[in-house]
């Protein structure tokens, strides 16, 4: 029937008018109990506050909150200076600096947002007075940003595993390969960038290896936190949930104690961020939980599961289907929120046809974390052009090339599972 369709057209029509993504998802879901007649009301109400009583998701505070600290504490600077160190020399060294500084930092902040308003803030306005053009500073920056999206702790895999009931620990460490692959992607792309347009690099020569030293002993309190975080993880120290209420801990005593740069002054305003940035991203949960109970009670993922198995039963085939389905789906609807309704969705049909839902993960956050680097809905374009006063025309033109190595590197990621499952494997034993 017609009618049963009616949540999710309103949804998609919601997003096109420009609506919150939260409001719109928790519209589109309270419409259908207002439809349908045969649910009370008051299961929208329960559907949408009972998923918060969750253990696992207790990690997404904790971590945004760790990362907001880091940010306050002085630790940028120093991994900027280790990066600085190791590819000043290079050809457009600034922007090949900004994709360094991201993939450190993406170990820390756990947020690809809070990663391109940092990078395109520090870094952005360096590029522009170097003769960089402000559409290219800001491409560099919401591009690295996607980094952070798989190097652990990762706040869109742990939101993955959660509701996939998938382990965070697997998935933590099945991030790192293809986080370092989305990395080398953007650095061999703006080599060739900047040596056509004479984006020069900072010094004549490598700095050194006593000054590379050096800038490694000054960051490496901030870069013992992924490692302190992953090794506790895969021992059973303590859970990803734990693990983030001990990072937040671990990241004040290295702030206060080790660089002496944190104040406690500044933890209103962290505290501020940390509140703003988690309750976004909880309001979305909350909505999609309501509008799950409306796709189960339609039984929606089922009748999808056979539309798509009817298309083709190869496993990798329908892989890539997916994943051209979920690139032009992302040109339209916000990354998260997609992550949020399609997991329960996917998950079920691609594990029954034998694709390792770690593997899987992987590929879906990556996807989708693209997502937020393309017109007209990006986050992260959003916030690296807002600060850069770069007009969307400009950003779309000169996204292309990186764009178009990131899907490379997701082809690569959805066609050899290997690349997101063999640290797994050998961390935590196949299986």
């Amino acid at each position: 029937m017609l009618a049963d369709w009616v949540p999710g057209i309103l949804m998609l029509v919601l997003f096109a008018l420009g609506t919150p993504i939260a409001f719109a998802i928790a519209i589109s879901a309270l419409s259908f109990f207002l439809i349908d007649g045969e649910v009370p009301n008051s299961v929208f109400v329960q559907k949408m506050v009972t998923v918060t009583d969750s253990y696992p998701l207790l990690a997404i505070p904790f971590f945004v909150l760790a990362g907001a600290i880091m940010n306050k504490a002085g630790i940028t600077g120093r991994l900027l200076g280790l990066a600085d160190a190791l590819v000043g020399h290079l050809t457009g060294a600034l922007a090949q600096m900004c994709t360094v500084l991201a993939t450190l930092l993406g170990g820390l902040t756990a947020s690809s947002s809070a990663d391109a308003a940092m990078l395109a803030k520090v870094l952005g306005p360096e590029m522009v007075k170097a003769g960089y053009s402000p559409a290219f500073a800001a491409v560099i920056t919401s591009c690295s940003a996607i980094i952070a999206s798989l190097i652990p702790p990762s706040i869109g895999l742990i939101i993955y595993g959660y509701i996939a009931d998938v382990s965070i620990g697997r998935l933590f460490v099945g991030g790192i390969v293809p986080g370092l692959m989305i990395a080398a992607s953007l650095m061999i792309v703006t080599f060739f960038l900047a040596r056509k347009r004479g984006y020069r690099a900072v010094r004549a020569h490598f700095a050194g290896g006593a000054r590379l030293w050096g800038s490694f002993v000054e960051a490496l309190w901030a870069l013992s936190i992924p490692v302190f975080i992953i090794v506790g993880i895969r021992y059973g120290i303590f859970t990803p949930t734990e693990a983030g209420a001990i990072t937040v801990l671990y990241t004040i005593l290295v702030g206060k104690f080790a660089y002496r740069s944190l104040r406690i002054r500044d933890l209103p305003q962290i505290l501020k961020e940390t509140a703003l940035d988690t309750s976004s991203v909880m309001m979305m949960i909350c909505a999609a939980s309501a509008f799950g109970f409306y796709l189960a009670w339609e039984r929606i993922p089922p009748q999808l599961a056979g539309w798509l198995v009817s298309l083709t039963s190869d496993p990798t085939m329908l892989l890539l289907l997916i994943n051209v389905t979920l690139i032009v789906l992302g040109t339209a609807v916000e990354g998260t929120s997609a992550l949020i309704i399609l997991t329960p969705i996917l998950v079920p049909i691609l594990s029954r046809l034998g694709i390792d839902p770690v593997h899987f993960g992987i590929v879906l956050v990556a996807n989708l974390t693209i997502a937020g680097i393309t017109p007209p809905v990006g986050q992260m374009m959003f916030i690296s052009s807002q600060v850069l006063r770069v007009p969307m025309d400009d950003y779309t033109v000169e996204v292309l090339p990186f764009l178009g190595s990131m899907l490379v590197v997701l082809l690569l990621l959805s066609l050899f599972p290997q690349f997101s499952l063999a640290l797994p494997n050998l961390v935590y034993g196949s299986g």
